[in-house]
């Protein structure tokens, strides 16, 4: 069942691209979290995507919010390409699918796992998703959007 816009977050422990397991109920509480799921390392999609997080990275910061990325590419795979792209947030590796289920993240044609960005809210309640595959750039702006709107809220 996929997670809805005012559902609570589910709890799943993942490993960071430095290989430390946290769980996402950790994260929660002190900052809006934008928990975005990408199919791939380093393929021109999801590159183009991090990079447009890493570079309003700072925005996000000032506004309350952490940018985290989620994929089932191992922690050596995300360091690799936090590396390579100088991505300065979190990301999660969800090699069993463990957090992909949870979410209900859908795959796109039954193959290509989805491409789903939330905002959590600081008591862990979804407040806004995106849903596109090739919008790369909307899964910024309209979480920066929303971020911006809570930010403001509180």
């Amino acid at each position: 069942m996929a997670i809805k816009v005012g559902n609570p977050v589910p709890n799943v422990s993942l490993q960071t691209q430095a290989g430390e397991t946290v769980s996402l109920k950790n994260l929660l509480g002190q900052k809006i979290v934008v928990l975005y799921f990408y199919p791939k390392d380093d393929t021109p999609g999801c590159t183009k995507e991090a990079c447009g997080f890493r570079d309003s990275y700072t925005v996000f910061q000032e506004a309350g919010a952490e940018v985290i990325g989620v994929s089932s590419d191992t922690p050596t795979s995300h360091q690799q390409f936090a590396n390579k792209y100088q991505l300065p947030f979190t990301l999660l590796s969800d090699a069993a699918n463990r957090a992909r289920k949870a979410f209900g993240v859908p795959s796109t044609l039954g193959l290509l796992p989805g491409r789903v960005t939330y905002v959590i809210d600081t008591d862990g309640v979804v407040r806004h998703i995106f849903n596109s595959q090739m919008n790369f750039q909307g899964h910024i702006d309209e979480s920066l959007k929303i971020v911006q709107s809570l930010a403001n809220q509180t």
